[in-house]
C-alpha cells in the first residue's frame, strides 16, 4: 500500500502535476494506493494520521519540498519513507540522490526498494532531513516569508539584497560534544544533509549515514566580499576561504539573540540543542 503525501502548491503548482503523472501511473498499474492532497498543511497530517492507523504498514511517498519531507519525518511511526520531489529547493533530494526531473523513475525506485536506514537531525523535539541554521540566512527566511511577491526562489534572492546592508554578525556561544566555542559569526549551518536554498552546498561534506553533524560556521566578512564569495556556495568551494571553518559533532548547543530555521521551517529564537538521531528513518531510492 502506498499512501501519497503531496503538496500541490510545492514548486509553483508542480506537486499537483506530479501528483497526477503518479496517479496515473499507479493506476494504469493496478498499484494500491491512497492520495492526501489538501490546500491545508493541518487537514493533510489529520489525514496522514488516519492513513496509517488503518495501515500501518504502507509506504509513504511523499510528492513535495523541503517543507513536506520535514512534515512527514515528524507525523510518522516509522513508516518508510519515498521522496518524488516537486518543490522550489529540493535539498532533502539532493541528499538522497534523486532525479530532479524524472518522477516515474523515482516511483519505480520507491516500488522496488527494500529501504536503508539514514540519520535525521534533531533539534529539541523536531526533525530536520537536511540543515538547521541560524544568521544571516534566517533573517532572510523571515523577511521572505513576508513577502507576497515574487514567488519561487526569487523572493530570496531580493530578501537577501534587501536584508544585508542592515545585517550584523552575532555573538555566539557553542557547545560541540563538549568542547566550548565563543565566536562571532554572520551564519552558522548544521547539516545532515549537504544542501540548502536550492543547491548552495554549504556543508558538501555532509553524509546522511555517518553518523555526525557538519558545523559551519562563517566568521565576519565585509559585505562586498560576502556577495563575491556567495556564488562559490552552489559548488561547495566556499570551504577554501579564511572565514569558513567547518567541525563535526554528535551534540551541539548553541546560544545568541538569533533565530533558527531548519529545512525552510522556522524553528524559533536560540537557544538550540541539536543532535544527531543515527538511522532514524528508513528510506526508499
Amino acid at each position: 500500500m502506498l499512501i501519497l503525501f503531496a503538496n500541490p502548491t510545492s514548486g509553483r503548482g508542480k506537486g499537483a502535476k506530479v501528483l497526477a503523472i503518479v496517479e496515473t501511473f499507479l493506476k494504469v498499474s493496478n498499484q494500491e494506493f491512497r492520495s492526501i492532497s489538501t490546500p491545508s498543511m493541518e487537514q493533510s497530517l489529520e489525514f496522514l494520521t488516519q492513513s496509517i492507523s488503518e495501515f500501518p504498514d504502507a509506504k509513504i511517498v511523499v510528492i513535495g519540498g523541503d517543507g513536506m519531507i520535514h512534515a512527514a519525518i515528524n507525523n510518522t511511526n516509522k513508516n518508510a519513507i519515498g521522496l518524488i520531489p516537486a518543490g522550489t529547493g529540493n535539498d532533502f533530494a539532493r541528499a538522497l540522490g534523486l532525479s530532479l526531473e524524472n518522477p516515474i523513475q523515482n516511483l519505480k525506485n520507491i516500488i522496488d526498494a527494500k529501504g536503508e536506514y539514514i540519520d535525521l537531525g534533531k533539534v529539541g523535539e523536531v526533525y530536520f532531513a537536511a540543515i538547521c541554521s541560524t544568521g544571516f540566512d534566517s533573517l532572510v527566511n523571515e523577511r521572505a516569508n513576508k513577502m507576497m511577491w515574487p514567488r519561487g526562489r526569487m523572493k530570496y534572492n531580493i530578501a537577501m539584497l534587501l536584508e544585508l546592508p542592515r545585517f550584523k554578525a552575532r555573538e555566539y556561544e557553542i557547545i560541540v560534544d563538549g568542547n566550548h566555542i565563543h565566536t562571532k559569526a554572520m551564519l552558522i549551518a548544521i547539516a545532515n544533509g549537504l544542501s540548502y536554498g536550492g543547491g548552495m552546498k554549504v556543508c558538501p561534506a555532509a553524509d546522511i549515514q555517518d553518523g555526525l553533524l557538519d558545523i559551519m560556521i562563517l566568521a565576519p566578512v565585509p559585505k562586498f566580499e560576502f556577495i563575491r564569495i556567495f556564488p562559490s556556495v552552489f559548488k561547495g568551494l566556499h570551504v577554501n576561504h579564511p572565514a569558513v571553518s567547518i567541525i563535526q559533532g554528535r551534540s551541539i548547543q548553541i546560544s545568541a539573540e538569533a533565530v533558527a530555521y531548519a529545512d525552510g521551517e522556522r524553528i524559533g529564537e536560540l537557544p538550540l540543542d541539536v543532535s544527531i538521531s543515527p538511522r532514524q528513518i528508513r528510506v526508499l531510492r
